[in-house]
This record gives structure tokens, sequence and C-alpha cells, in this order.
């Protein structure tokens, strides 16, 4: 990923609000999107395209790593932003202020129930989507690379 490439944000026009605020004030504004419910950005590349990809995603951590949920609230499907991971696991981060190169992974079998309690203990709405889906919701961990 090169500085001087276009990113594409989310087209859902509240996430693009959202990452639009995040970026112009260094997450002054979209760090905390609900009381203490912090969020992140993350940039992929597209899987088919090849272009960069933002959005704006709800974190936790795990030591020194951070934790995103690939829930799409439910759905059948898995959401783009995890498909793209899986074909190419680099990704841009940016947690407030400071952005960073990750390796992404999805949570093992044996790390994934403690990771998703600290993720459902953040954003408990995720239990109810993993009800609403045959597939299961990964647990992604962000390290930097």
């Amino acid at each position: 990923m090169t500085s001087s490439e276009q990113v594409l944000d989310s087209p859902t026009g509240w996430v693009a609000d959202h990452i639009r605020r995040y970026l112009e004030t260094d997450g002054a504004d979209g760090h905390e999107w609900r009381p203490g419910v912090f969020t992140l950005l993350l940039t992929t590349r597209g899987r088919h395209s090849g272009k960069l990809r933002r959005t704006a995603l709800i974190y936790g951590r795990d030591e020194d790593r951070y934790l995103v949920v690939a829930s799409q609230g439910g759905a059948p499907e898995h959401p783009a932003w995890f498909l793209n991971l899986l074909a190419d696991p680099h990704a841009e981060v940016q947690v407030e202020g400071e952005r960073f190169t990750a390796r992404a992974r999805p949570a093992t079998p044996e790390e994934k129930p403690r990771m998703w309690a600290t993720m459902a203990g953040i954003w408990p709405a995720y239990d109810e989507y993993q009800t609403k889906t045959d597939r299961e919701i990964p647990v992604v961990v962000l390290e930097r690379a």
C-alpha cells in the first residue's frame, strides 16, 4: 500500500461520514463512536479490484493486538473487508492519530472464545448477530507488521 494510492471509503453513507470526520480530526471526532465503544479505521486491498478500501470498525485490545469482528450485523455473508484480508492479510490501521501497517488473521479456535468475550463485552449485539446467521462470525486479530 502506497500513500499516493486513492483510498475508497465505505459506500455506506453514515460510515463514510464517520470515516471523513475521523480522518479530519485524527480520531478526536469518531474514535469514541458511542460511550465506551471505540473505532479504528481499517484499509484493505480489494481482492477483485486491487483498490484500497477503508472502513470504520469497533475494536478491542488483546495485549498489543487489536481485535475486530467480521459480523456484518449477522448477515449470511462475510463482510467484504474480511474477504479482502483472507486474500491479502496486509492492512493499514488508524487508531486516533496513529497509523500503522498490520497483518491480519482470524483468531484461532483456541483464542476465539476469549477474544469473542472481549468483543461482546464491548458490543453485546455481537452475540445476537451470531444467532441470526449460520456462518461462524470471525474475530480478526490485527498485529503490527
